[in-house]
C-alpha cells in the first residue's frame, strides 16, 4: 500500500494510504480528502479532482495522455505539474507521492 500525501489549499496535510491498482482520486475520496470532487466518478470527464504532482514526483507519475490534457482545459489555475488524480494509479513506486489541491476545482 503506497502512502499518498494529499496537502490541501491551506497548507493541511493528509496522508493516507492507497491500494495498488486504484487511483488517486478513489484514495482520495475513500479517505475523506477535501477539496477532491469527483463529479464525474473517475471517468475523465470533468475536471474536479484536479491536483498537483509534488515537482519531485512528476517523472515517476508520468505525463497526461491527450484526453487528460483535454480536461485540464476546464480545471482551475492549471500549471505544468497538473493532473487529473483520476488518472493515476496507484503502484508501489509511488510510495511517498505528494499533491497539492487546488483552492477550487473545476
Amino acid at each position: 500500500m503506497a502512502q499518498i500525501s494529499f496537502i490541501d489549499s491551506s497548507g493541511q496535510t493528509r496522508t493516507v494510504g492507497g491500494e495498488d491498482g486504484a487511483t488517486v482520486m478513489e484514495t482520495a475520496i475513500r479517505n475523506g480528502i477535501p477539496e477532491i470532487e469527483a463529479e464525474c466518478g473517475g471517468a475523465c470527464a470533468c475536471a474536479t479532482c484536479h491536483v498537483y504532482v509534488d515537482p519531485a514526483w512528476a517523472e515517476k507519475v508520468g505525463k497526461p495522455q491527450p484526453m487528460e490534457e483535454d480536461m485540464l482545459d476546464f480545471a482551475w489555475e492549471v500549471q505544468p505539474n497538473s493532473r487529473l488524480s483520476c488518472q493515476i494509479k496507484v503502484t508501489p513506486d509511488l510510495d511517498g507521492l505528494i499533491v497539492r489541491t487546488p483552492a477550487r476545482q473545476g
